[in-house]
């Protein structure tokens, strides 16, 4: 008779998993800038932060920590080369609407919880299952999730910022595996990101769930992922954990 898998470690990422912002980030930045006498659309914004946030994340990964950076310098002048690319070019001008950007999304006002997590949280810890944040997040994580009413559900939280690696990094994983005293094998971790989230746990040896968010999935993606992994809602999670638990004691 096969062994029937107990989890005992559920971790989890946080943006679009967990929380979401209430306003695109475009909308935000253009908000901020017209408060400071600046007309700038939050189209172009949006755009714009999505090419900074690109170039500065490669050039400088995990918010430029192996560079001497500290994640609140890195914030500001992605801020200023947002800005940068969407036409303004004063940076003087700029510069107060990026404090004002980094202590507005620190904010728990900034962030919304999604639909169901909170339930979900709830159900997870009624079935004794540890919980822990692994995310790709910088310092404010902890004061964001107390702020919203999260944080009472975690363990602990290990953002990339603490832990020195982002995800997919397996170190990342490992640590959060040795934080909780566990094995990989009776882990999962759940997120939104291909990637980040679902291969990146799988390759230490945990189990995973994959977010999935309104947009059409790529389907190299939909193809590599089997069905009961997939999560449309969070409300699904306790019925696949059911699945999985249904299942043998092997990945």
């Amino acid at each position: 008779m096969a062994h029937r898998l107990q989890l005992r470690l559920l971790t989890w990422d946080v943006k679009d998993t967990l929380l979401r912002l209430r306003h695109p980030v475009g909308v935000e930045y253009a908000t901020k800038a017209r408060a400071h006498g600046l007309e700038v659309e939050a189209t172009a914004l949006g755009q714009a932060f999505r090419q900074a946030y690109k170039a500065q994340s490669q050039r400088f990964p995990n918010y430029g920590l192996s560079h001497g950076l500290t994640s609140r310098q890195w914030w500001l002048d992605l801020v200023q080369q947002t800005f940068h690319q969407a036409g303004v070019r004063d940076a003087q001008a700029v510069a107060p609407i990026a404090e004002q950007l980094y202590k507005d999304f620190s904010s728990p006002s900034t962030w919304q919880v999604l639909e169901g997590a909170e339930a979900t949280l709830r159900g997870c810890r009624k079935r004794g299952l540890r919980l822990a944040v692994v995310s790709n997040f910088d310092r404010r994580l902890e004061d964001i999730l107390k702020g919203v009413g999260l944080r009472e559900h975690f363990d602990f939280v290990l953002t990339s910022e603490a832990a020195g690696w982002p995800k997919p990094d397996p170190r990342i994983f490992h640590e959060a595996l040795h934080l909780a005293q566990v094995e990989p094998t009776v882990a999962a971790h759940i997120g939104d990101s291909y990637q980040c989230d679902y291969k990146g746990a799988r390759a230490v040896g945990m189990h995973s769930f994959l977010v999935a968010g309104p947009e059409p999935l790529d389907p190299a993606v939909k193809d590599s992922v089997p069905q009961e992994h997939f999560l449309p809602s969070l409300s699904l999670l306790l019925p696949a954990l059911d699945h999985l638990a249904g299942s043998p004691a092997r990945l």
